[in-house]
């Protein structure tokens, strides 16, 4: 077994990223702890609205905006990792995967901006 139980999570990514046909809804494998680290950027978020409405020091506000796109950032690799492990893995084994590497590739540019 790899380090921290990697080889279960393999499968697990494989197992849940199988779309339904006609849709693109796929179960995250750590979705709790996706929406935990979610509702911890909103609540980031409200914390630089009540700073920019209580006209807190522009440095500070700036500095919150970073660390919350830091953590978005955060999420955003977790998710692609998952979607790399489970669903592109998957598309390769099974037909060459050319559609889901283009996709891949599309979302990875959008993310480097």
């Amino acid at each position: 077994m790899a380090k921290n139980g990697q080889t279960a999570g393999k499968a697990a990514d494989c197992a849940r990223c199988a779309p339904q046909p006609d849709t693109k809804k796929v179960e995250q494998p750590h979705k709790r702890a996706l929406i935990n680290r979610m509702r911890r950027i909103e609540g980031q978020m409200g914390g630089v609205l009540n700073m920019i409405e209580d006209d807190r020091y522009c440095v500070d506000i700036l500095t919150q905006v970073s660390a919350i796109k830091a953590a978005l950032d955060g999420v955003a690799i977790q998710i692609l990792s998952s979607h790399a492990r489970g669903c592109v893995r998957k598309a390769v084994l099974e037909d060459g995967g050319d559609e889901v590497m283009d996709e891949l590739l599309g979302i990875v540019r959008k993310l480097i901006r």
